[in-house]
């Protein structure tokens, strides 16, 4: 029978106790969680009236005291705030990627944050420090369990969310070791996420995110009321590695261990689409440019294995719902081809002729080099066949990432719809100081609507 002591050999342990350390972050660093946060935003803001949203927050009752929903008026219950939350984060398919993990952690982290820094008086300087340790949490566990095999059955997110929620609501309530260790093994009994979705277009996607937040709460609600847990969740003979990956927990997994942060590697969306799906349209835009009008007799797109193996992304439809077109990369590619540009509105066409016709014309197969690089640099080729005989290729190494600009340009236009521009612009300035911040919980309260 294993001894929960606190001795520090358990992997979850040594977890523990790395993600309690006090750090400095540097600016670039904090730049970057900020600009991850303000994108949060962005997305939970544009995505208010989608079903999912709105189905998340029906499920928030009001609650004196509680924590705030995003665009929503009155404080609710502070877990199904944290749910709703990140539902709504998660809701444009458009938030931040982690693609050493294939998670987004995100959608996890910053409505974890967002509701104890409602509850406990914390610093918004805490409030970073906090979601910067909670994506490295995940971003590490993923780094070492998430496999192409693995992706295809369970939602990364699903498997490594609450681990990361976990690590920053247990640093933001100021727990110690023992109760930090308690949560997060406690934590390793909650992941979830089937990827059946990916198939039939189901909405429970969307709600992977909210499922490993409200769970990670009720792991710390109960790591601070005495419950105990298995010290060696993660390489215990029916723990989480073996469990997951079918494999014993690789040595060495530690936070920060190579001395930068794991946020440093995320990176903001520029469409509202897979992962996946990013490089493969944006190398078709340029294709696009290259042929103008002339028409196009056959596509052949080249990426990494990981994407040609994602659930959904080899889709060729049928479309039902626009969810099975943003995972699809022939569909992306097609559309923007057929468009000429990367938009939002390419998802709402799913019985457009002309991109029927481009996916009946695609192929998509893995490259070599591509796949090498992987996690590191996702890149993509796409190759047009055109009518007149001539071939054109548009490619790149890796994803171009949305830019600052492109973020606030998007938050802005979303916060202003629902709050109005003097309410956005406040939170804008509020984000751009939080490390200066007293009370992090102005940040959520200014969030949500007027009663």
């Amino acid at each position: 029978m294993e001894q929960n002591t606190m001795h520090g050999s358990s992997a979850a342990a040594r977890l523990a106790r790395d993600g309690l350390a006090a750090r400095q972050f540097g600016a670039p660093t904090l730049a970057h969680a900020k600009r991850c946060l303000l994108d949060y935003l962005s997305c939970a803001f544009e995505a208010l009236p989608l079903p999912w949203s709105e189905q998340a927050a029906a499920l928030a009752p009001a609650a004196q005291g509680g924590a705030h929903v995003i665009g929503r008026a009155g404080p609710r219950q502070p877990d199904a705030a944290a749910f709703a939350n990140a539902v709504a984060g998660h809701g444009l398919v458009r938030e931040d990627m982690h693609a050493g993990s294939v998670a987004h952690l995100g959608v996890v982290v910053w409505p974890m944050v967002f509701a104890v820094a409602q509850q406990r008086g914390v610093s918004g300087a805490q409030a970073l420090d906090a979601a910067i340790v909670g994506y490295e949490t995940g971003a590490r566990l993923g780094r070492a369990v998430i496999t192409p095999d693995l992706a295809r059955l369970f939602r990364p997110t699903g498997l490594v969310g609450p681990f990361a929620a976990a690590m920053a609501g247990a640093r933001l309530h100021g727990f110690d070791e023992a109760r930090t260790l308690y949560a997060l093994a406690l934590a390793g009994n909650c992941c979830a996420g089937l990827n059946q979705w990916a198939h039939t277009g189901g909405s429970e996607m969307y709600f992977h995110p909210g499922f490993a937040v409200r769970n990670a709460w009720t792991c710390l609600q109960l790591a601070a009321g005495g419950a105990q847990a298995s010290a060696s969740i993660l390489e215990g003979e029916a723990g989480f590695f073996q469990a997951y990956a079918r494999a014993p927990m690789p040595a060495g997994i530690a936070l920060f261990a190579d001395g930068s942060a794991e946020i440093d590697h995320v990176f903001n969306k520029p469409a509202p689409a897979c992962n996946f799906a990013q490089s493969p349209c944006q190398a078709a835009l340029r294709a696009a440019c290259e042929a103008g009008r002339r028409r196009i007799a056959s596509v052949r797109i080249e990426t990494t294995h990981a994407a040609v193996r994602y659930p959904g992304c080899a889709a060729t439809g049928p479309f039902e719902h626009a969810l099975q077109a943003k995972m699809s990369i022939p569909f992306g590619v097609a559309a923007t081809l057929a468009t000429g540009v990367i938009a939002e509105d390419n998802y709402r066409r799913l019985d457009d002729p002309e991109i029927a016709r481009l996916i009946a014309a695609t192929e998509l197969c893995a490259d070599a080099e591509y796949t090498a690089a992987f996690p590191a640099r996702q890149g993509a080729r796409v190759t047009l066949l055109l009518e007149d005989g001539s071939r054109i290729s548009g490619a790149l190494d890796d994803v171009v990432a949305a830019d600052d600009a492109l973020i606030r340009q998007r938050f802005r236009q979303a916060a202003q719809a629902v709050l109005g521009a003097d309410t956005a612009a406040r939170i804008e300035d509020l984000v751009d100081r939080y490390e200066r911040v007293a009370d992090a919980g102005e940040l959520p309260r200014l969030c949500a609507a007027a009663a």
